[in-house]
């Protein structure tokens, strides 16, 4: 699809631009239904940018958990919905399973730190789109942040072989 690179600004300053920019609520631009009981409703607005077509946002999804030296990871699923009647997307976080890791021995000394472990799986690159939310139907226990991707000006050429 291309070479991406991240975005040289944190999720934390987009959502506060995004609410800036973007004062309306959810219910004003369509009938999103309230989050079931033992989910939470999460939107991202985005700033408008000029050919949107060249980013993505990544949906990071996740706990934060006490965790060692290993690298660990959550297990599930974004899916995509269709709100009836609009034709708008939204996303549904059914099941998050692990934590799963790495069983690498620590070295001798180290600490446990608490650390943001993000849900690895499908469905978490998003199309850019500013005109309409991203709203995430996620667990409870479950942070959603995001990241914003944009492709390179640079691009190669396959060679024939």
């Amino acid at each position: 699809m291309g070479s991406f690179t991240a975005y040289a600004t944190t999720g934390l300053m987009l959502a506060g631009l995004s609410t800036f920019a973007h004062a309306a609520k959810l219910e004003d631009t369509a009938p999103y239904p309230k989050a079931e009981a033992g989910f939470t409703r999460q939107v991202i607005h985005l700033p408008q940018q000029a050919q949107e077509e060249n980013f993505q946002v990544e949906v990071l999804a996740g706990k934060t958990l006490e965790v060692d030296c290993n690298r660990q990871r959550l297990g599930g699923m974004l899916e995509e919905k269709n709100l009836e009647g609009w034709g708008y997307p939204f996303y549904r976080l059914e099941k998050v399973i692990g934590p799963m890791s790495t069983m690498m021995a620590c070295p001798p000394g180290s600490k446990t730190k608490r650390a943001f472990v993000p849900v690895v799986g499908d469905g978490f690159r998003i199309q850019y789109n500013s005109k309409l939310p991203i709203v995430i139907y996620a667990p409870k226990e479950v942070e959603v942040r995001y990241r914003i991707w944009t492709a390179s000006d640079k691009v190669g050429t396959a060679i024939p072989e």
